[in-house]
């Protein structure tokens, strides 16, 4: 209706957002333009992947790579292959061991007893860097671990080649010990234990689904680790027929194998003992280039024995049957 732009409302206050005003084109245009590609995760501030970054990028000089997590436990996994032994008795033990080792770390203000005096003694005999740490950065370390304020840096372990067991020069006929699907570290120990307590040149373990020289292999072996050299095989079906060209038999131990330990007539040659795990047992490629698979006489009450015995039952018969009568 004609003249009722005077009427109130009918016109918009000046500094009202509402309605066009003029020259307002270049305004929708840069609204219309963006803010360009979304940053990395890594890149956002707020994101948990950025602070995690920092959390990694910020140990201090001097400590060494921090721990990945996991659940808590005394022996924790670190970066660059590295573990950390946390705690007071695991930390006495793996020197006890000789356990190879970088950095020593004690929390500030420790409350002292035998086990942590003792500690640091032999870290000071062995001269391991000792480092006084705040508790806080202990757990960091340890990622939360119970560490009772004694952290153990171990570094990576150096496998040596599958061609380096074979030693002319040690006295006996040759034993190496191969394993097929062993993940635990213990097993490893003890079998490494086993290997030296009869004369063995030597362990073979695969790269892939494995176990490795971690930290806790050392402590069960004992010390045992320091004088058995372990190699790694990329590919181990491909290693046990590199042995077999070098004048090896490989021999399998299965709970259904062709003979019976005692009646092993191979005893007397130089042997490679393929292991497989408790639950699978040897796989079908290794199973295939094995010469002889061999099985433990058992009562009918126990149907299998874990790894770190069958070997060590193994090496013992074939130890006493290479003795002169």
């Amino acid at each position: 209706m004609p003249g009722n732009s005077s009427r109130r409302g009918a016109t918009r206050k000046p500094g009202s957002k509402k309605g066009a005003l003029v020259g307002s084109g270049g305004q929708r245009r840069k609204g219309l333009e963006g803010k360009g590609p979304t940053p990395k995760a890594a890149d956002r501030p707020n994101h948990k992947a950025h602070k995690a970054a920092q959390r990694a990028g910020a140990a201090r000089p001097g400590t060494g790579t921090r721990p990945a997590g996991g659940s808590r436990s005394p022996q924790r996994k670190a970066k660059g292959g590295t573990e950390i032994v946390a705690g007071r008795n695991s930390v006495l033990e793996a020197l006890r061991t000789d356990i190879p080792a970088s950095t020593l770390y004690v929390a500030s203000r420790i409350d002292s007893d035998d086990r942590v005096r003792e500690v640091i003694k032999i870290a000071g005999e062995r001269g391991i860097p000792m480092l006084e740490t705040p508790r806080t950065e202990l757990d960091r370390i340890t990622d939360d671990a119970v560490h009772q304020g004694l952290a153990l840096q171990v570094p990576a372990y150096s496998y040596a080649h599958p061609g380096d067991l074979i030693d002319p020069e040690k006295p006996g006929v040759p034993v190496i010990v191969a394993l097929d699907g062993i993940t635990d570290p213990r097993n490893l120990g003890a079998i490494i234990r086993s290997v030296a307590a009869f004369g063995g040149h030597g362990v073979l373990v695969p790269s892939r689904r494995s176990v490795g020289m971690t930290a806790s292999a050392w402590k069960t072996s004992a010390g045992a680790a320091a004088r058995i050299p372990v190699a790694q095989a990329t590919n181990l079906t491909r290693a046990l027929q590199d042995y077999r060209k070098q004048g090896f038999f490989v021999v399998g131990l299965d709970m259904d194998g062709d003979v019976d330990l005692p009646e092993l007539a191979l005893a007397s040659e130089p042997l490679v003992i393929v292991v497989g795990s408790e639950g699978k047992g040897l796989s079908r490629l290794v199973r295939e280039t094995c010469d002889q698979i061999v099985s433990i006489p058992m009562t009918s009450a126990v149907e299998s024995l874990n790894a770190g015995m069958a070997v060590g039952v193994t090496l013992y018969e074939i130890a006493r049957s290479r003795r002169p009568a």
